[in-house]
């Protein structure tokens, strides 16, 4: 972005405290959102606003809305509290630029927004906000949640959205289908299907077609997060830390190659297999 993009050390969790509202503090706040939405606008405004800005649509800002969400799990997993402020702040941004196009178009507005959210939460957390309603545990509470968001469509998978990372979505469509019993008791037939799905792998590989291989690799990925779900691990997460951990040894990997002779930026793998053996304990022993 161009006009409305926004650009340490970690930090320990502090414990949240529970935040006084007073009628000035939450003037405030409201005083800070419609800051917010009148810059949105001014950005916006047909006549003095930001060309880059006016020349977007939802199509156009859908991907940095995307990428903000990100920055935001980045800044979580650096445990940067300073960093993670400030992408919350690009996130709700967001929020706020869609909402903006939205008005403009007579759809909706930001306050219509909060309104629809306001209603949802109270709505899907009756143990919390209806004193009649008897009190449910995380899992109940999880449960209730599911069979009042599926009630009345087709499918438990009607609204699992179609552009989600691959990982992502293949955990929700596996959770859903668990919802109504489809899934296995325990992780140890997950591990049968994965050997199968292997075999499968081989099998498309050594036939050469390409088409078959990429429909068999997807099966693989599929049971992999599948397994990831039984053992309670995100599996976008988990790949995420391996791509960084990777990218931190081959980083020395490289720096330690440079002492040898290498041939067109090239070197032997004997020599770059023995300095990432030498990385990785390195690393394990610091």
């Amino acid at each position: 972005m161009i006009c409305t993009m926004t650009n340490s050390p970690n930090k320990k969790p502090k414990q949240a405290q529970a935040e006084s509202v007073s009628p000035a503090s939450a003037k405030s706040r409201e005083t800070g959102i419609t800051q917010l939405l009148e810059i949105m606008a001014r950005l916006r405004d047909p006549h003095k606003g930001c060309p880059w800005d006016k020349q977007q649509d939802f199509a156009s800002i859908a991907p940095y809305t995307v990428e903000e969400a990100y920055e935001v799990a980045d800044a979580i997993a650096d445990g940067d509290m300073a960093h993670l402020k400030e992408e919350l702040g690009d996130l709700l941004f967001q929020v706020v630029f869609h909402s903006q196009m939205a008005a403009e178009g007579g759809d909706f507005s930001f306050a219509d927004v909060v309104k629809a959210l306001n209603e949802k939460m109270v709505q899907r957390h009756p143990h919390v906000f209806d004193p009649q309603h008897p009190p449910l545990t995380a899992r109940q509470q999880t449960a209730a949640w599911e069979q009042r968001k599926h009630a009345g469509k087709a499918s438990v998978l009607d609204d699992i959205p179609a552009n989600v990372p691959g990982l992502l979505r293949a955990v929700k469509l596996q959770k859903r289908a668990a919802s109504i019993g489809f899934d296995w008791p325990d992780v140890a037939p997950v591990f049968d299907k994965l050997d199968e799905e292997v075999a499968e792998l081989k099998e498309a590989m050594a036939s050469g077609d390409k088409a078959r291989m990429q429909d068999e690799l997807g099966d693989v990925l599929f049971v992999i997060t599948n397994l990831a779900r039984h053992i309670g691990v995100d599996p976008e997460l988990a790949l995420r830390q391996a791509n960084n951990k990777f990218e931190k040894r081959f980083r020395q990997v490289e720096k330690k190659a440079r002492q040898h002779k290498s041939e067109n930026g090239r070197y032997a793998l004997d020599t770059l297999d023995t300095l990432w053996d030498q990385v990785k304990a390195e690393q394990r022993d610091s």
